[in-house]
């Protein structure tokens, strides 16, 4: 019989009998969102601000676990990174809620695992298309997309008093309804589908995708550093007397990958998109560094450093050229290649400083974590997958216990895992041939050893665990 811990209104642990996915407190896919008391309490103890903060969120795009120095990699230079890991916690646990870019932008939006909303954990595809029966389904309707009523992240913090902004990759969805204007963000800046030309500004349809808040746009400049420019506008512009959440996606190091300072004159072609170099991605990752060390420097230019949480991320796994060293498999998998991913965080006096954590942590607790920190108030009957990451790690404690699990779509192919404690189910059907694998993820993170023969019941158990969250997780819509 497999136990979990949860914590009590003290702070203490008790343990708890498996049973229902949904019976064991969300198993910590809300340990202490379910515990939205205790949370409460913690909050209260701990040095509160006199004011909220300004919140900055990151997400990069298609970046690999392995391609950055504070992660391992050898042949990039980010010394703002690098900086920054060292002023705040970095996470070496840390998960997409997807193996794809819809799936954990959904996430971050709703604050649930993306398969609440439904027909979102594949990636929308070029032009507005679906790439699996529910999103074609929807997309047949006009309604594949992040629905407005489902959207808490920014609203909940609008509705807060917060001046709300995102400049970058949106990829939610085409039509009019999915806008961020309908989501409860006050400016937009970029672009609607899932990859754009770093020049051209545009993706391989008919359709407008690059927007000025609802009206299409022409430029010229390379999209990362556009994207940039009006993130550090946003801040410098920004009154002092409410604070703001600016959410910065940035594309890069998606491809198609096109370094700076080398521009063609023409779009890539459609044939050549993913393919690319490792020269020309890290000097993408170089590239996106700088223009980073950009916003981080407006933040200090308008003494906010101390009062801004500012979280980066990926958003998933990479694809070749990237790298996911030290663990196996790449972008739309779920081995730990695709889903486990840099994150770090710099809340200077909440967060300590130079803190390496190895507790498992998902998209969606940076979105419980924001709207605690924002003293959000989420519509009556909501209920988050995560818990608030960033008032947990605020001090010494011990590593939560997680189970955390994912589903992913493509055409035939389904990918199922489930992390509970150090073990890992994972489960790919695709062509009519399935296959399981079980590791001990403590001993072997590279995912090397199929346990599944020498744990025999461990693997029943973890099978009985994905099936009640795949049954708990039921699509909306």
């Amino acid at each position: 019989m497999f136990r979990f811990l949860t914590v009590t209104k003290t702070g203490c642990c008790r343990e708890i009998q498996s049973g229902r996915f949904h019976k064991i407190a969300m198993l910590a896919l809300s340990t202490l969102a379910a515990a939205a008391v205790s949370m409460s309490f913690l909050n209260a103890v701990s040095a509160e601000p006199t004011t909220r903060p300004n919140i900055v969120m990151i997400l990069v795009d298609d970046m690999g676990y392995g391609d950055l120095p504070a992660y391992g990699a050898k042949d990039v230079r980010t010394p703002n990174l690098d900086r920054f890991a060292t002023q705040g916690v970095r996470l070496t646990s840390y998960y997409a809620a997807g193996a794809e870019c819809t799936p954990t932008r959904t996430a971050l939006m709703t604050g649930q695992y993306p398969q609440r909303t439904g027909g979102m954990e594949c990636a929308i595809g070029t032009g507005n298309v679906g790439r699996y029966d529910d999103a074609i389904r929807l997309r047949e309707t006009h309604n594949l997309g992040l629905p407005a009523k489902q959207s808490v992240l920014a609203s909940s913090l609008k509705m807060a008093g917060y001046q709300t902004a995102v400049f970058g990759k949106w990829h939610l969805g085409y039509e009019s309804k999915h806008h961020p204007y309908e989501q409860g963000f006050d400016q937009f800046f970029g672009f609607l589908g899932g990859y754009v030309d770093y020049y051209r500004h545009r993706e391989f349809s008919d359709l407008d995708v690059f927007f000025d808040g609802r009206k299409p746009v022409e430029t010229q400049g390379y999209m990362t550093e556009l994207i940039t420019d009006r993130a550090v506008q946003f801040v410098e512009t920004s009154p002092k007397t409410s604070p703001f959440f600016l959410y910065v996606a940035l594309s890069v190091p998606h491809f198609p990958f096109q370094p700076p300072e080398s521009d063609s004159g023409k779009m890539v072609a459609q044939e050549e998109l993913t393919k690319g170099t490792r020269k020309n991605y890290v000097a993408m990752l170089e590239d996106m560094d700088r223009e980073i060390g950009r916003i981080l420097k407006s933040l200090d230019k308008r003494g906010m450093t101390d009062n801004t949480l500012v979280v980066f991320a990926s958003d998933h796994g990479a694809i070749v050229p990237g790298s996911n060293a030290p663990f196996r498999g790449f972008k739309s998998g779920l081995f730990e290649g695709g889903i486990r991913t840099a994150c770090m965080m710099r809340w200077p006096k909440h967060l300590p400083a130079g803190v390496v954590s190895d507790q498992p942590a998902i998209t969606m607790d940076l979105t419980n974590s924001f709207i605690n920190a924002g003293r959000g108030k989420t519509p009556d009957g909501y209920k988050s997958d995560g818990l608030d990451i960033v008032q947990h790690l605020s001090k010494p404690q011990s590593i939560l216990p997680r189970t955390l699990a994912w589903r992913a779509k493509r055409d035939d192919r389904v990918w199922r895992a489930i992390r509970h404690d150090d073990w890992k189910l994972v489960t790919r059907h695709e062509n009519g041939i399935r296959e399981e694998w079980l590791f001990d993820l403590k001993n072997d993170s590279a995912e090397q050893v199929d346990q599944s023969a020498s744990q025999p019941q461990r693997k029943t158990e973890l099978a009985r665990l994905l099936a009640n969250w795949e049954s708990d997780t039921k699509s909306a819509r």
